[in-house]
């Protein structure tokens, strides 16, 4: 199997089998963003402890791309302080702008990487991470 191939797999898969969709009913750290550019959306709620994020989980529709990203996502910064939670968005951000950035802990996410060859769909990639940041930010 060639690695574009399985790399489509992967992202079928957090497309069809999403971890981590869902709502909290706690009061919790909420972020909506968009993409009026394609009209994915996403409502990402984190369950934060002392500057850790404990949980994380998201609703949304968007395209494959946008939502299995955000399931990678809510995967990849359970038990991240805001910190390293920072650190693993901005090597996602890296990896979008074509750098050579390994994953090898959370290799399902470097299954996006073909995504920097196609700029229209950067955006979709980034959205679930951008939300992070912003709840992070906020926070």
């Amino acid at each position: 199997m060639q690695l574009d191939d399985l790399y489509r797999r992967v992202i079928m898969d957090h497309y069809k089998n999403p971890r981590n969709r869902g709502k909290f009913d706690d009061d919790v750290l909420t972020v909506d963003l968009n993409n009026p550019t394609c009209g994915d959306r996403i409502s990402l709620q984190l369950i934060v402890e002392d500057g850790i994020v404990k949980d994380a989980r998201f609703t949304g529709e968007g395209c494959s791309i946008s939502m299995s990203s955000a399931s990678m996502m809510t995967e990849a910064v359970k038990g991240l302080n805001f910190d390293d939670a920072l650190q693993l968005a901005d090597r996602f951000s890296s990896l979008m702008k074509g750098e050579d950035v390994q994953f090898d802990e959370l290799e399902d996410i470097e299954a996006l990487s073909g995504v920097n060859k196609f700029p229209a769909r950067i955006k979709c990639a980034t959205l679930a991470w951008n939300a992070l940041k912003k709840g992070i930010q906020e926070s």
